[in-house]
């Protein structure tokens, strides 16, 4: 049994579909998503939230969203861009889970829906925080954030073996 991990789940912000014309992969931030990043960011520094180590989808929205939440940090994390996080099924994304090094006490995962929201309704136990959960179970929105805390190695991460801590919403904190 490991020492007590944080994951953070974060949705990448609102994307711009302004230009019909651009592979799914390329496409940009939206304005809102550019306004949105940072107020996750600047949440995650406030609250001591910073991860060492960053999963970051390689599309191009998600590496947008990360390195405007992560721009405010004192020091930035690692970031990894494994091109299997790209549109990832929530099994894909725990395989990646996986392979963090036991060191890494705090992770980040920015990456996209439906995957996303499968995990964290997936991941959510019985000592779970009940408004967060009701949240997660609604709707897991672009520029949202999920924490989990558990305690073990990362290799073993499964269903329901994890506390939801929070749900944290653009919208509700801009």
């Amino acid at each position: 049994m490991g020492y007590t991990k944080e994951l953070l789940l974060f949705r990448h912000a609102k994307s711009s579909r302004d230009d019909p014309g651009l592979d799914d992969f390329d496409r940009p931030l939206a304005e809102r998503g550019i306004k949105d990043a940072p107020l996750i960011g600047r949440e995650i520094a406030a609250r001591g939230w910073i991860p060492q180590l960053a999963l970051v989808s390689p599309a191009a929205r998600t590496t947008e969203t990360w390195k405007l939440a992560a721009a405010g940090f004192a020091s930035a994390p690692r970031v990894r861009s494994p091109e299997s996080l790209y549109l990832a099924s929530s099994s894909r994304i725990l395989t990646e889970i996986a392979k963090t090094p036991e060191t890494v006490e705090r992770l980040v995962v920015v990456g996209h829906n439906p995957g996303m929201e499968e995990l964290a309704r997936m991941l959510a136990g019985q000592r779970s925080d009940e408004a967060a959960r009701r949240l997660v179970d609604e709707k897991f929105p672009t520029g949202a954030l999920a924490r989990f805390t558990f305690s073990g190695e990362w290799k073993d991460l499964a269903a329901g073996g994890t506390a939801l801590t929070h749900f944290l919403r653009p919208k509700d904190l801009g």
